[in-house]
């Protein structure tokens, strides 16, 4: 049997050790958009040597930045073939800012599996810890698997944000670069995918997709930029629900909700009717 509850619930994967320097934090602002008016003070933020401030968003792909391979999905009581996986959510919490460079240790667990019938998802928390100890951040993350439901566990609720039932507070243009999946492959994730015109014709795409992670960062990006005075350091919290795809060259609207002290938002594509590419964004300040 592919997933095994009992077995997946209660292991915990092998730590994982990792590095990341300035330049990777660099590329990885370069790779969602960061430096588009080169003589803004706000976005040199991003991008100064030795010690530009890093978005939270880094930590989702911290420990995979240097990686030139696709990921497997086989732990304790997981095995699934990657091409039966989706990547539902992502959020990341830290308390204090992410340094510029460092050196840190990643412990992964499954915290819920659910049973959606014709399919399962699978949340993971990862613990990061800098080598002292201290705790860097964290982060939650849920995979969808299709066809690997129907092992008898909870079905699960929803757990993330959603918007108000009324007009938005303020509205937001997401410009993606025609190059910027190319850009932000070299942030770790080297799928095909988002490269290959024949391999994403062949995945039922007109083109190459914008990776979900990209779409994920650009967001915070544009959330931080236009209400935080472009202050990373005023994230606790972020995370939102992929729910559609986004192609390099067009421009994404964020719509945003001021609530309970949070931000809240959804991000669509006009240029397709409107189409929905993410779902449940949710910034909690400090």
């Amino acid at each position: 049997m592919p997933i095994d509850p009992d077995v997946a619930l209660n292991a915990e994967l092998d730590p994982i050790e990792f590095s990341w320097s300035s330049s990777d934090i660099q590329l990885y602002h370069l790779g969602l958009g960061a430096g588009a008016d080169p003589m803004d003070p706000h976005e040199l933020r991003y991008l100064v040597d030795d010690t530009p401030q890093v978005l939270p968003t880094f930590g989702n792909v911290a420990a995979s930045f240097h990686l030139t391979k696709p990921p497997t999905v086989q732990f304790p009581g997981i095995d699934i073939e990657l091409s039966k996986v989706l990547h539902a959510s992502e959020q990341v919490s830290a308390p204090a800012p992410l340094p510029p460079s460092g050196s840190a240790k990643a412990v992964t667990r499954f915290t819920d599996i659910w049973d959606k019938g014709k399919a399962a998802v699978i949340w993971s928390e990862t613990q990061v810890t800098a080598p002292d100890g201290t705790l860097l951040w964290t982060q939650r993350r849920s995979i969808f698997a299709r066809g690997e439901g129907g092992f008898g566990g909870e079905r699960g609720a929803s757990t993330s944000a959603s918007a108000p039932d009324r007009a938005p507070d303020l509205e937001l243009d997401i410009a993606v670069l025609p190059q910027q999946a190319l850009l932000y492959r070299l942030c770790g994730d080297r799928n095909p995918l988002h490269s290959d015109p024949e391999f994403a014709a062949a995945a039922g795409f007109p083109r190459p997709i914008l990776h979900g992670l990209c779409t994920y960062g650009m967001t915070c990006k544009a959330l931080v930029d236009a209400l935080l005075d472009a202050d990373v350091a005023a994230v606790a919290s972020y995370g939102a629900r992929f729910t559609g795809v986004a192609y390099p060259g067009e421009t994404l609207k964020a719509a945003v909700w001021k609530e309970d002290g949070r931000l809240l938002g959804t991000v669509t594509a006009p240029s397709r009717d409107n189409a929905v590419v993410l779902t449940g964004v949710e910034l909690i300040p400090v």
